[in-house]
Order: C-alpha cells, then structure tokens, then sequence
C-alpha cells in the first residue's frame, strides 16, 4: 500500500528532514515506487510538487528534500499503485476548491466497489483511482450538506469523520485532509503522529543515515506535529492511532 505524511506546525517549518527518510521508501528501502507528491500550504496558496517516478530516484524530490520550503500545514503520499495506471494524473495528494479554499486530500488503502458506490454528480474524477473518487465523494457531501459557507468546526470535523467510516467499510481508508488550517487524520489500520516541543532533542532517521537535533533548528515556542503511516525515526517516541480513531491538528495541537 501507499504511505503517508503530513505535518502541522505553529510557525512556517521545512518538512525536509522527515521527506528525506520517507522518499527512501519510494522504491528503494520500501515499494512505493508509483509516484509521489506533496502539498505545502503558504497562507490561502499552496505548491504541489507531483512526480509519477519513485521518489527515492527522483530529482523533483532531491530538489524538496534540499530546499527549506516553510510551511504551516503539509500533505504528503508514496504511492504503491493498486486503482489505475501509474501517470501524473493518479499521483497524489489531490487539491480541489470548497468554500474559497484549497482543500487536500491523500489516501492509503483500496477499496471495493468504489465506482458504484462512491458516484457523484456534480464533481467528476481528473484520474482513474478510487482515492480521487472517494475525494470527489467527500467534497460532494461536504456541500450537500453544508451549503456554500464553511461550517463551525464542532459541525465539520465529525461529519468529516462519519464520511470517512462509511467509504472505511469498503476496504481500507487510511486519510489526510487539509484545508491549509487544519489536518484532519483518519486511521483505517496504520497510521502514527508525533508532537516535537521544547525541550527539543536529536532524532535519527529509520531509512537514511541522516540525523537533526531539533533544539538546535527550533525555539522554545516552537510546536511541530508529524503524522506518517509509519515511524520515520528510531529514537523518539510515535503515537500508533488505532483502527477509527481520528485526530484534527491545527498549529501543531492535537484539537481533536
């Protein structure tokens, strides 16, 4: 299957150093070699950078993993293709509009039946795979259901969640989604979260020779939450979610 990474953070941070151990998976310590993206949001705006090639061998990635790109919230996924040809339009994360902003999306896991149960009527699949469907699905219901104005958080968060057990029951439906402000994070079978704060200390990569003492790139105000299908590092301690929980993360804090 896929694998997947996110993080959320108080102030604008670089993503470098958990990219550097995750693209290694991307077909050379691990098989995602189907392609790889990632999102970073810079206020309303956000960048994505898409490569249909394995991340582990891929210039586009060399390029994230050496420049500091800083951003608050980030979306990122290795793709394992299992619904739909690997090519650039089946590269995740996925990004469409709802209520003025950019919302996106990434998946891990496949589903059964997805064409007949996931249909939509006003929103239609770019790609072939049944992740982009179940964004599409989500997006729709998101709107029937709330109209055109953004509702309170205690209304949005948990009608996200009830959307994410029912496409659950078709398979398996591991979930990133961002709006920029927030990172919404639904665990079907395999999903971690770290929250780094002071006092910050060193951490060393699983999948690369790369270490960090983060004291040393952060300040005491500093809070930074990483959320990946596994634990990208050997010496800290991850958070495992189990099977229906799901967490929201705004500013680094777990919300939800």
């Amino acid at each position: 299957m896929c694998e997947l990474l996110a993080m959320s953070a108080n102030v604008p941070t670089d993503i470098c150093f958990s990219f550097a151990g995750l693209m290694q998976r991307g077909g050379n310590t691990g098989p995602h070699k189907d392609g790889w993206g990632v999102t970073f949001y810079e206020g309303k705006g956000c960048r994505t950078f898409k490569d249909p090639q394995p991340s582990y061998d891929s210039e586009i990635a060399r390029l994230v993993t050496n420049y500091p790109i800083k951003s608050e919230a980030v979306v990122c996924h290795i793709r394992q293709a299992n619904a739909g040809p690997v090519c650039l339009e089946n590269t995740h994360p996925f990004t469409r509009e709802l209520w003025g902003r950019n919302f996106t999306y990434a998946h891990n896991g496949q589903l059964a039946n997805f064409k007949e149960l996931l249909t939509t009527e006003s929103l239609s699949a770019i790609g072939s795979t049944d992740s982009e469907q179940a964004f599409c699905w989500i997006l729709e219901k998101l709107r029937l259901e709330f109209g055109n104005e953004r509702p309170s958080n205690d209304l949005l968060f948990p009608f996200i969640a009830s959307l994410a057990e029912q496409i659950n029951k078709l398979g398996v439906f591991n979930l990133i989604l961002s709006d920029g402000d927030f990172i919404f994070a639904y665990c079907s079978n395999n999903l971690h979260w770290i929250t780094r704060r002071a006092p910050f200390g060193p951490a060393k990569l699983i999948d690369a020779d790369v270490a960090i003492d983060f004291k040393k790139e952060t300040t005491d105000k500093d809070i930074v939450t990483v959320i990946a299908t596994q634990p990208l590092t050997l010496n800290e301690k991850w958070q495992k979610m189990q099977a229906g929980d799901w967490h929201v993360f705004i500013h680094g804090e777990k919300l939800i």
